[in-house]
């Protein structure tokens, strides 16, 4: 029997050393149980224990964040794992200047997924857990009732700010906000640490793709507060997640993270031969578990296993098993690395 503990593993994976064997594991969405702490936290270790995951990536709602500036959504009617949104508190791009910075503390959104992360490290003492939270640009994006996708909108808003007027016509203000959002996270950062979280699953989104910001915006509009959160967030180990086709992973080979995870199989990305610096976190695609096809999840689980060995490597989907996930799929998954 090994002497790693999962926290040992964990953090030796995550600094670029091997351990006794590569990590697993997948997390997804509970849009029934996402609406407050103690069903998020009671969902989560429950899910964590039932496949006895090597480590978690807490999966809130997908709006928090953007709900600590005010905005309003309806938890009773979900597109996909969006509820619609009803309210903005950025109508117009000249309300930018109106967003500020929020202490965590005092911020209910915020608190109620402190208190979730306080939870679930009761429940689950030994087992490591971040949290996800999503890039200043991403909320800012999310808040104004825009998608941070290239192909999708926002569920309920079918006019939203257009980009335009976000980044050229209101620059300044975008800014402000982007500074005010960037500040307000890396407080929440700092709570979660005191909450029990091991680190930050960072998610960019889809706002490395090339056809939402070119190079150049990318680098004014997201690097700089991206470093801010970061920076805060150095007390831990943090996994960097760029959504979606042409992903980028690359580009962030420069962030201070300790993981990269992307999607290995989807248009315009890299495979696990990537050069890339942090750790890498993936090599199954998420999208099989929707239709459980254990013979192709085992197969792609077994050839990224082959293509890592000898490397520090975290087997996992490529993005969040969709809701459909049979408990069949996830068992054959979890085997994958212990076989």
């Amino acid at each position: 029997m090994s002497l790693w503990s999962k926290q040992e593993r964990f953090q030796a994976i995550l600094s670029g050393e091997l351990a006794d064997r590569p990590i697993i594991s997948g997390w997804r969405h509970f849009i029934d149980k996402e609406q407050n702490a103690e069903d998020l936290a009671s969902s989560t270790i429950s899910f964590t224990e039932k496949y006895d995951w090597d480590w978690v990536k807490i999966n809130p709602r997908a709006t928090y964040l953007a709900e600590a500036w005010g905005n309003e959504y309806n938890f009773a009617d979900y597109r996909t794992v969006f509820p619609r949104q009803l309210t903005t508190a950025v109508p117009a791009a000249a309300n930018l200047w109106d967003l500020e910075v929020k202490k965590a503390a005092q911020t209910p959104s915020l608190l109620e997924h402190l208190e979730a992360v306080r939870k679930i490290r009761q429940g689950l003492p030994d087992t490591p857990l971040i949290q996800t939270v999503f890039s200043p640009l991403t909320v800012l994006l999310f808040i104004v009732g825009r998608s941070a996708y290239v192909t999708e909108t926002v569920f309920g808003i079918e006019q939203p700010v257009t980009l335009e007027s976000l980044f050229k016509e209101h620059r300044a203000a975008a800014h402000h906000a982007l500074h005010a959002i960037a500040l307000t996270l890396a407080d929440y950062v700092q709570e979660l640490r005191q909450a029990g979280s091991d680190g930050l699953f960072y998610a960019v989104t889809g706002t490395a793709h090339p056809g939402l910001f070119d190079e150049a915006m990318f680098d004014e509009l997201s690097r700089p507060y991206d470093s801010i959160v970061l920076e805060a967030a150095s007390y831990g180990k943090n996994i960097l997640h760029t959504c979606g086709a042409h992903a980028q992973p690359e580009k962030f080979n420069d962030y201070r993270i300790d993981g990269i995870s992307w999607d290995t199989v989807a248009e315009g990305n890299p495979g696990l031969d990537a050069d890339l610096k942090a750790t890498k976190v993936g090599g199954v695609d998420h999208g099989l578990f929707a239709g459980n096809h254990l013979e192709q999840i085992e197969q792609q689980a077994k050839e990224a296993l082959a293509k890592m060995k000898g490397q520090p490597f975290i087997l996992s989907p490529n993005c969040a098993i969709p809701l459909t996930v049979t408990d069949e799929a996830l068992v054959h998954f979890k085997n994958t690395v212990l076989g």
